[in-house]
């Protein structure tokens, strides 16, 4: 089964703000498995346009990334973040299959 991820570009507005968010989304990421790949860091925008912050959530599943998202916890979480940041976020379902290379 392929894993699931969350993918957000955010600009943060208000840093204390966010810090509330960040508080807040601890729980439902706890509660649906979620493991942070990419946390902020540094960055090079190689082609088209960026964001101040990079996120790259991973989860067991597809599903398990969608329901997270949905999830009451994470529905309160992010209306503390919308008050504290601009944010691109989508969910998108991991790839499964052949990589380059593979015979």
């Amino acid at each position: 089964m392929a894993k699931g991820y969350w993918i957000g570009r955010v600009d943060v507005t208000d840093l204390e703000g966010y810090k509330a968010y960040v508080a807040a989304n601890a729980e439902p990421f706890r509660a649906y498995g979620a493991r942070f790949l990419v946390r902020g860091g540094d960055f090079e925008c190689m082609e088209g346009a960026a964001r101040a912050r990079n996120v790259v959530i991973e989860f067991d599943s597809y599903e398990q990334a969608l329901a997270c998202y949905r999830s009451d916890g994470y529905k309160h979480a992010k209306s503390l973040r919308e008050h504290a940041s601009v944010a691109d976020i989508i969910v998108i379902q991991g790839y499964d299959g052949p990589q380059p290379g593979d015979a």
